[in-house]
């Protein structure tokens, strides 16, 4: 598989922030490695960009949950024949109710998604990467990082703590990690948790395709850490300074 700005694996990529990265990153000339459970939506997503961008698409399907599945992907990040330039850890699920009214096997499964499929890829790139001088990671993380929210914000603020980290380790090896930290955001991710859009105030929805944009713009500055939207830096710088009690208050919102 030969590309013009090399080859990037997308977990997660059949909607949403995935589906947008892979659509961006295709646009800029990327062939693509998609992973996600759906085999038939992986085929679908994988036509389009082949017709849209004429580039080359491979679909390899994996449940992240599932130990040997997982293994597949970190194989192929390892394949030297078939080098990968750019990680997206951007496959992930949240939980709508509260830890204690959560099944422990579901409270599992998503730090399997969140946490351990993140540091088990992210090795498997990181390795050939810094052997070849050249290569990034980017991990979905979530504002959510930043505030008392949960297993979700807890598995995310792991996300944050490794990739800057990985970030400062990894830099004079020529490699980039970077953390995206997304808020609100307009895709399936709060549907299929059966939350509403009326869940949070409309200021606070950002448009997935335009988080991307902005994304990607600050992985190529080289930047730690991306976080789109004027109003999510003033949370996010806000959630440094605020108690967390306070914070607390509002752990609500999202989940109606």
């Amino acid at each position: 598989m030969s590309s013009r700005t090399g080859t990037a694996l997308v977990t997660g990529p059949t909607a949403g922030i995935g589906r947008s990265f892979a659509d961006q990153l295709a646009r800029r000339g990327h062939d693509l490695v998609l992973v996600a459970r759906d085999v038939a939506r992986l085929e679908e997503v994988a036509g389009e960009l082949r017709a849209s961008y004429g580039v080359e698409v491979e679909v390899l399907p994996a449940d992240l949950t599932d130990r040997a599945a997982l293994a597949t992907v970190e194989a192929r990040l390892r394949d030297p024949a078939r080098p990968v330039e750019l990680l997206v850890n951007n496959a992930g699920f949240g939980l709508k109710h509260r830890f204690l009214d959560n099944d422990a096997d579901a409270e599992t499964a998503m730090l399997d998604v969140l946490v351990t499929a993140v540091l088990r890829l992210s090795h498997a790139a990181l390795g050939p990467m810094a052997e070849r001088g050249r290569g990034g990671v980017i991990n979905v993380s979530s504002v959510a990082a930043f505030l008392p929210r949960g297993t979700y914000a807890a598995a995310k603020a792991w996300v944050n703590s490794f990739s800057e980290w990985a970030a400062n380790e990894y830099r004079p090896h020529g490699v980039t990690v970077m953390s995206l930290c997304p808020g609100f955001t307009k895709t399936e991710f709060h549907e299929r948790m059966d939350v509403s859009r009326g869940s949070a105030p409309d200021f606070l929805w950002l448009d997935a395709d335009d988080l991307v944009v902005r994304a990607l713009a600050d992985y190529d500055k080289g930047r730690v850490y991306s976080i789109p939207g004027a109003q999510y830096k003033v949370i996010t710088t806000a959630a440094r300074l605020v108690p967390n009690s306070l914070l607390q208050r509002f752990q609500a919102l999202g989940r109606r």
